[in-house]
């Protein structure tokens, strides 16, 4: 009985095993032509929508991009029309709701239809809990969640009354596992995981295609955008090293190809980079090892004793912070940072200070 019991076991695990590899072939083998189709990527003027909006125009994509700073996108237009891209770019600020139908209607005036809605907008505070407020919480769901949400609802009637659309929803794998010193973010991530596979399964049998985009570290030099709390310098300089080293972190553009060829293939997740993937599954096994092995890296962070009670952007660390071996260590994040236009406002970095008067790490 036992060894019937066993048998039927392995059994089972074959067809299953069989039945997820041909699920696997039958998406691969599938690739949706999205040239012309009309793609809106929220956070579009710099980092990875950027990376994305040169993307999709290279795959014959039109654009319409909204992000806050309207000087961003107006250089974010000249890149991408030099590119042979044709683009709209609306400024509007993803927490209102208002602003957010603003641009759905803009975007529908020009060009008849939206087909493909990238929620990619964020903010990051980087910090301990203890320096952390509720504001900071607020304001991450705000971006992160809200203004996933404000979006997805804004194209859902036109997208439902043609039974065919794409949602691709950029969270993180701190939306998938806690990070230390990057509670805010990562609260407003798993909220944002929780929306985009609840709206997979209920929006898949009208048409409409939701990937969920699991981003591990990112070059896209985006650390001069965050802000930072408690010791800010060091603080400043964990998180820059790791967006920055290779192994660890993937540049932007390969994460915007391979998101792109998710959303070609309406794939229902998408984790990029090996380390996110291994972080992903090894909790998915094993969430309470993963738990504690995060715990003790939070032993190695930064704590809060004699911290300011103010935040920093990355911007003003990294020019109070000065430090040489920084500067050489972070140099593939600063330079992916000038090519996706983190330093729209800023001059070219300044030369680093004589020996004396440099403050080190």
């Amino acid at each position: 009985m036992g060894q019937r019991w066993r048998q039927g076991q392995r059994t089972l695990l074959a067809v299953a095993g069989l039945g997820w590899l041909a699920y696997k072939v039958l998406q691969w083998g599938r690739q949706e032509n999205l040239c012309g189709q009309v793609v809106l990527i929220t956070g579009g003027s710099r980092g990875l929508g950027l990376a994305l909006a040169r993307e999709f125009a290279r795959v014959g994509c039109r654009l319409v991009l909204a992000a806050r700073d309207a000087q961003e996108l107006v250089h974010a237009q000249q890149d991408l029309t030099q590119r042979g891209a044709e683009v709209l770019t609306v400024p509007c600020d993803v927490t209102d709701q208002e602003q957010v139908r603003s641009v759905v209607d803009q975007a529908t005036q020009r060009f008849g239809r939206v087909d493909i809605v990238v929620n990619n907008a964020g903010i990051i505070q980087v910090g301990p809990m203890s320096t952390t407020t509720v504001e900071d919480f607020a304001s991450a769901l705000d971006v992160m969640f809200w203004g996933a949400l404000y979006p997805t609802l804004a194209v859902l009637p036109q997208m439902r009354a043609r039974r065919s659309g794409h949602i691709v929803n950029i969270t993180s794998i701190g939306g998938m596992v806690g990070v230390p010193h990057l509670l805010p973010y990562t609260c407003a991530k798993f909220a944002t995981v929780g929306l985009s596979e609840g709206l997979r399964a209920e929006l898949g049998q009208e048409g409409i295609h939701v990937t969920t985009v699991v981003p591990g570290l990112m070059r896209t030099g985006s650390y001069v955008q965050a802000r930072f709390q408690g010791q800010q310098e060091r603080e400043f300089t964990w998180f820059a090293l790791s967006s920055t080293l290779p192994l660890i972190t993937i540049s932007a553009e390969r994460a915007a190809r391979q998101i792109v060829q998710a959303t070609q293939r309406g794939a229902a997740e998408c984790i990029l980079s090996l380390p996110a993937n291994i972080l992903g599954r090894m909790h998915g096994l094993c969430p309470g090892t993963t738990a504690n092995l995060l715990s003790l890296v939070n032993r190695f962070l930064p704590g809060a004793e004699a911290a300011p009670a103010t935040s920093a952007s990355g911007m003003e660390v990294q020019q109070r912070l000065r430090s040489r071996l920084l500067h050489v260590l972070t140099s593939l994040g600063r330079t992916a940072g000038h090519r996706l236009h983190q330093y729209t406002h800023a001059r070219a970095m300044p030369a680093l200070s004589p020996p004396a008067q440099r403050h080190q790490p």
